[in-house]
């Protein structure tokens, strides 16, 4: 019989196969378990084999003394098979999490009445939850989250009065609320109906729950005040009410809760103050208050009586007062987290000298004094952000003592003094140092070459002065350099040419002198740069990235000429020394001129007769994918120097505003290459036409495409917000709240995805950055540039074959070798594309389907397992990482700590 179900199983690895043979006795087959006399098999674990096709339920009915079967983890499609009811009546384990399970839950399911284990989550089931399932008498475990129900969460759920684990939540979209009935389950001990879309209030009635020791009911619409009855579940351990629209204050009942260790409130309406009770917690790990409307200030002894404390995060309140002074008093914590409140005072010494500590962001508050040394000698220390505060004094880094194991320091917008300390050099682990808009001095000390690390560097608005050290290249993986508005002095080094991925440079408003080094024109990595205001003299290099920045990158250098500026050289003959030149030179002057004169009227006939040639050359077409209130001239009318909104290596954009009030963004692409043939375009006008058909919502859409045979122009929708780069690296960045900047990296994905998987052949955008991620007036993202990398690199085979990437210097994924062959011509791909734009929202599905649920094996707060599904396609957050069965209850805490999208 096994081997007859190890047929019927799509098993593409052949472990089956390999592993079950005649030839070896059966209950020594891996992946069963046989009974006691060895006569017949009681336990199937066929998980994770990347089984596929619908579940055999004939072959599994020729094995009907099965109590456990584990299928999950694989690709079973379709829907439940009846069939499987009907045979395995003494099944009492039954797991069929994460496959791609289809249609409604099976009604005749409580006819296994032996069932003590049932877990269906992680599929695509629909419908609503069947009544019939309040029958079971011996149930323990009941797993339906991670599917896609819908209705309203059935009452006779109460009846199951031996249910330990119940798991609704995750995908599921449930109508109406919590029912008062689940306050029947008297020996629950873990409940989880988070993120299925729930609302209404918390019944008292859960208060009945006196064994639950976790209670998860985030990212919902609960509203109303918190439940005081919570307050009398003694065993309750790990409380999450995130995510929801709680208002009022904490309930003083929750002082009884002594066993508490995790307990969740951010992202409601929460106010009032942060009761001290909570400081007295004995056993509290995890407190997460963020984003609520907390005053007063933190419980002065959180931390004494919560010696296991490990993270604290109040940030985003209306917090005043002090910081504790023992936090840290259990020398467990790891990260406080009180950014964005109105916090004062000096940075306690007990919370600077924690040795555990990892994290410490108390950014944006009105702490003042001075900054502890120790706090850079702590050697777990990853993350340092005290920007926007009054902090003063010097920057205390004595070499050899300072941590290598920080990663960021991020003290911008303080009034900290004195020099940039040589001990920088010993932050070998620095990643991001942002020093801007202080009050800092003296010399840049060469030691920050040392920082093999670095990528970002922020020092501007200081006092900083003497020359740039050329030792600054030896940070070799810095993308992001800005020493603006200092005192600097010198000449620039040429050997910031050796930084190869430096995308933005930024030395304006010093006092710097000397020439552009023509080497720093040379770098394919740079998208801004900005010498503006210093002294430099010379010309302006042309070359590579140089010939897409404007005047404003240059302005201020009265000796500097060239592109953009006044032109360099003489101005012409003086007439002194035309006046003494003999009878004879000046004969000879005269008769070149006469020379040059008639050679310049021939040029003009020839000019003339070009020009008529030229125009037709230059005759316009317009190719509309929409219909569009404006014509070509309209769009010409918009490519001035002032109307420049970007440039780099594909071409320059315009903004134009059309008569009928529409604004659009167009692209001026640069030379391809072409030799001047009306048809000679390798397919790209074919291919612009077939892009200009895609539609997808987070896909910039391309209005039209306007072409003579010397230019072309692409007229997009105009996105409002320019692109992501520039908001991320510009100063709009602080104001990018990480709740959008993760929906845009969503969003782009969704983006990409479509052009990945819905058409066919799939489309590889090859270039995709933050500068081609634009953001609309609700920064909404939309995916620019695709499709085009290949033609702007000017290949003119008529299929490709390419072993590197297209696109912009520093943005290849390490490693990534892509080959594409156009093997039906560029013509076939057309038409293919073609297909996709006129199929779009069809994604084809192979091998039993394309969609793959995971979901969350987590750990509870017992050490069993917390049961959690989600889509990989459904780019929502997971609420919990995942976590092998077994594992310390630990666990729990540390990983619903990351269930905030913020942190």
């Amino acid at each position: 019989a096994l081997l007859n179900l190890s047929v019927a199983l799509a098993d593409p690895s052949g472990y089956l196969s390999a592993h079950w043979t005649p030839a070896t006795p059966l209950c020594s087959w891996p992946r069963l378990s046989c009974d006691a006399a060895g006569s017949r098999v009681i336990s199937l674990d066929l998980s994770a084999l990347n089984l596929t096709g619908p579940i055999p339920a004939a072959a599994l009915s020729s094995v009907p003394h099965l109590r456990s079967l584990n299928l999950s983890n694989n690709l079973f499609n379709s829907t439940f098979p009846d069939g499987l009811i009907a045979s395995l009546t003494d099944i009492r384990v039954l797991d069929l999490y994460n496959n791609n399970l289809t249609g409604p839950l099976p009604a005749a399911l409580p006819n296994l009445t032996n069932l003590v284990h049932l877990h269906l989550g992680g599929n695509f089931f629909s419908g609503s939850i069947p009544t019939s399932y309040g029958q079971w008498s011996r149930i323990r475990y009941l797993a339906l989250s991670g599917n896609e129900l819908t209705g309203e969460i059935p009452p006779e759920l109460g009846n199951l009065s031996t249910l330990r684990e119940l798991y609704l939540g995750y995908f599921n979209s449930f109508t109406g609320g919590i029912p008062p009935e689940l306050g029947r389950l008297r020996q629950l001990v873990r409940l989880d109906m988070a993120s299925c879309g729930i609302s209404g209030k918390v019944p008292p009635e859960l208060a009945n729950l006196t064994a639950l020791d976790t209670l998860f009911l985030q990212i919902n619409a609960l509203s109303g005040r918190l439940p005081s009855e919570i307050g009398a579940m003694g065993a309750l351990k790990s409380l999450d009410l995130s995510n929801n629209l709680f208002a009022g204050e904490i309930p003083a009942s929750f002082a009884a809760l002594k066993n508490m260790t995790l307990l969740n409130l951010f992202r409601n309406r929460l106010a009032g103050e942060i009761p001290e009770f909570i400081g007295d917690l004995p056993n509290l790990e995890v407190l997460q208050l963020w984003e609520n409307n907390f005053t007063g200030g933190v419980p002065a002894q959180l931390g004494v009586a919560a010696t296991r404390l490990r993270i604290v995060d109040v940030s985003t309140n209306k917090l005043t007062g002090v910081l504790p002074t023992e936090l840290c008093a259990g020398g467990r914590l790891e990260t406080f987290i009180a950014l964005g409140n109105s916090l004062f005072g000096g940075i306690p010494d007990g919370l600077a000298g924690c040795p555990s500590l990892t994290r410490i962001r108390l950014g944006e508050n009105y702490l003042n004094g001075t900054i502890p040394a120790k706090l850079f000698t702590l050697q777990n220390l990853t993350q340092v952000e005290l920007h926007n505060n009054l902090l003063s004094g010097g920057l205390r880094l004595d070499a050899g003592e300072v941590s290598p194991s920080i990663g960021e320091l991020s003290l911008y917008n303080n009034r900290l003094s004195g020099p940039v300390p040589a001990g920088i050099g010993g932050l070998v682990g620095l990643q991001k140092l942002l020093l801007a808009d202080n009050k800092l001095s003296g010399e840049l000390p060469p030691a920050i070459g040392k920082l093999q690390q670095l990528s970002k560097v922020d020092m501007s608005g200081n006092l900083i002065s003497g020359e740039l050290p050329p030792a600054i290249a030896g940070c070799r993986l810095l993308t992001f350099l800005d020493l603006s508005g200092n005192k600097l002095s010198g000449s620039i080094p040429a050997a910031l040419a050796s930084l190869r991925i430096l995308n933005y440079l930024n030395l304006s408003s010093n006092a710097l002198d000397g020439e552009i080094p023509p080497s720093i024109a040379g770098m394919q990595s740079l998208t801004a740069v900005d010498f503006s205001y210093n002294r430099l003299s010379g010309e302006v290099p042309a070359t590579g990235q140089f010939a897409y920045f404007n005047s404003t990158s240059f302005a201020g250098n009265p000796g500097l000429c060239g592109a953009f500026l006044s032109p360099c050289g003489g101005h012409g003959v003086a007439t002194s020394a035309f006046g003494s030149l003999s009878s004879t030179t000046k004969l000879l002057l005269v008769l070149g001129l006469l020379a040059l004169s008639i050679i310049f009227a021939v040029a003009a006939v020839l000019k003339a007769r070009s020009l008529k040639r030229s125009a037709e050359a230059r005759a316009w077409r317009i190719t509309a994918f929409q219909r569009l209130d404006f014509a070509v001239d309209d769009v010409l009318d918009c490519l001035k120097e002032e109307n420049v909104i970007g440039k780099g290596g594909s071409g320059i954009v315009y903004k134009g505003a059309m008569p009928g009030g529409a604004v659009v963004a167009v692209k001026r692409l640069s030379a391809i290459g072409r030799s001047g043939s009306a048809h000679d375009d390798y397919g790209f006008s074919a291919e612009i036409q077939t892009l200009g058909r895609i539609r997808h919502r987070h896909i910039v859409r391309l209005l039209g495409f306007a072409a003579n045979r010397e230019t072309n122009l692409l007229v997009y929708e105009y996105m409002p917000n320019g692109s992501l780069g520039e908001v991320l690296h510009g100063k709009k960045g602080g104001h990018l709240q990480w709740a959008t900047r993760y929906k845009i990296a969503v969003e782009a994905a969704k983006g990409l995805c479509y052009l990945h998987h819905d058409c066919s052949p799939p489309i590889l955008h090859r270039d995709v950055k933050s500068n081609n991620i634009l953001l609309d007036t609700d920064f909404e993202a939309h995916v620019a540039d695709f499709g085009l990398a290949k033609f702007l690199n000017g290949n003119a085979g008529g299929s490709e074959c390419m072993s590197a990437i297209a696109g912009s210097y520093g943005y290849i994924a390490p490693g990534t070798q892509v080959r594409l062959h156009a093997e039906g011509g560029r013509e076939e791909r057309r038409v293919q594309l073609r297909r996709c734009a006129a199929g779009a929202g069809h994604r084809a599905q192979a091998g039993g389907g394309v969609r793959r649920r995971r979901g969350h094996r987590a750990v509870g707060a017992d050490g069993h397992r917390v049961e959690q599904g989600r889509r990989d396609e459904d780019r929502r957050p997971a609420p919990l990482d995942g976590a092998h069965p077994g594992a310390d209850a630990r666990l729990l805490r540390r990983h619903a700590l990351r269930r905030g999208a913020k942190r």
